[in-house]
């Protein structure tokens, strides 16, 4: 698949979602990304729930055009074989447990010594060293230790909530890639290879920071505890439904008024100003809410959109992938996978101008591409098929006349 990484070669040990997230990310943009496995039974996510032919949702989702090579790694024969293949691939990403890679033989300093301009990613949970760093992680366990429970309940005092997806891990898989990306363009400049490492833990802080953190930004003045600015979100019960609506801007907020026929709250005291409407937030967003109520979904969407205001409808999932905006952005395209069958994929956000989005290379089965990839490491049809006859690989054995 051409892309703007197109040449960039990516070993990936990752598995579940926030390395997985990372390399997926690389290859919809066109870096070769080779997934090595497990030859007993692969990346966890294979095996998860809502599954068709062997092929889950979680595994698709997340693996779409790279290609799998199935290594038994507790094998001296099979850490020998990764060995060659980092010598000539230029990202190795690895979501162990802090250590475990170095236990493996497959550390930085001796993944180094074999390609100095190598990039190696370590993905960790909490830190890489410190009273976590060993303790085993999950995404619920993350939203908990940074805070992000306790904004998504929007004040200290009410219940801890979770946010209901998996956002530290999808999160951390996105600042892995773009930090792949910024060291990828340094090595072109410099030759030079890195170490990157990245937490959960810090990815979601740093991702709180930017706006929730405003609290415990001034030194000395932090607050003792987070109250709710208001406990009314920004979903709004009309007659038949729920709508969206969002204002801002003096304008906005005039236009609001305007729209429900309430002109004398434009000059009202509590909302003259975007201070006062913060301060009186409960009532605006109070009224607000009485007023939606009075007509259907479909009339306010209309009137509100008449008068330019921040409006929109409140969709179900199966209702968003077919909104005519989604339908127009062609962001949702369906492929046919050669196993699990026909499915959706999202295509990848970004669009470049010089590479349109085309056909993605569907998920892997486990090991399916172990004839097509290791030649291009070197190894000989002879080679290959007397690993895997010594179950060092799992795979289709190669013949001489496989167009490699």
């Amino acid at each position: 698949m051409s892309g703007p990484l197109e040449g960039v070669k990516v070993l990936d040990l990752t598995a579940m979602i926030s390395g997985p997230t990372a390399t997926m990310i690389l290859a919809d943009q066109g870096a070769q990304v080779i997934k090595i496995e497990n030859p007993k039974f692969g990346d966890y996510t294979r095996i998860v729930s809502t599954n068709r032919n062997g092929f889950s949702a979680a595994f698709l989702n997340n693996n779409r055009n790279k290609y799998s090579v199935a290594i038994n790694l507790k094998d001296k024969d099979g850490v020998d074989l990764l060995k060659k293949m980092v010598k000539d691939s230029d990202v190795f990403i690895q979501n162990f447990r802090p250590e475990v890679a170095d236990r493996m033989g497959l550390g930085e300093k001796v993944l180094r010594a074999i390609n100095p301009s190598l990039i190696y990613v370590s993905i960790c949970g909490f830190g890489f060293s410190g009273p976590y760093a060993q303790k085993p992680v999950y995404d619920p366990l993350v939203q908990a230790l940074s805070g992000l429970t306790t904004v998504q309940a929007g004040s200290d005092e009410e219940r801890p909530r979770l946010v209901r997806t998996i956002l530290p891990d999808k999160l951390t898989g996105y600042a892995t890639a773009q930090a792949i990306c910024a060291s990828l363009f340094q090595k072109l400049k410099s030759g030079k290879g890195d170490h990157i490492r990245v937490s959960m833990l810090d990815t979601v802080l740093a991702f709180l920071w930017g706006s929730d953190m405003g609290g415990h930004t001034f030194v000395g003045d932090e607050y003792e505890k987070e109250t709710a600015q208001s406990f009314i979100d920004l979903i709004y019960e009309t007659a038949d439904g729920f709508i969206s609506v969002a204002v801002q801007s003096d304008k906005e907020w005039k236009a609001l008024c305007n729209a429900f026929e309430k002109k004398e709250l434009i000059n009202d005291e509590r909302f003259f100003n975007a201070e006062l409407r913060h301060r009186n937030i409960d009532d605006r967003l109070r009224l607000t809410q009485e007023t939606l109520k009075e007509k259907k979904s479909v009339e306010w969407l209309e009137i509100l959109t008449k008068y330019d205001v921040p409006c929109a409808p409140v969709l179900t999932r199966k209702e968003a992938i077919r909104h005519p905006q989604v339908v127009n952005n062609k962001s949702i395209i369906e492929i046919n996978h050669s196993e699990a069958g026909r499915i959706r994929q999202c295509v990848p956000a970004p669009r470049f101008s010089q590479f349109p989005v085309s056909f993605m290379r569907e998920a892997p089965s486990l090991g399916g591409d172990t004839d097509k990839i290791l030649p291009q490491f070197g190894l000989s049809e002879e080679e290959i098929n007397s690993l895997i006859q010594k179950k060092v690989l799992a795979g289709p054995k190669i013949s001489s006349e496989e167009n490699v």
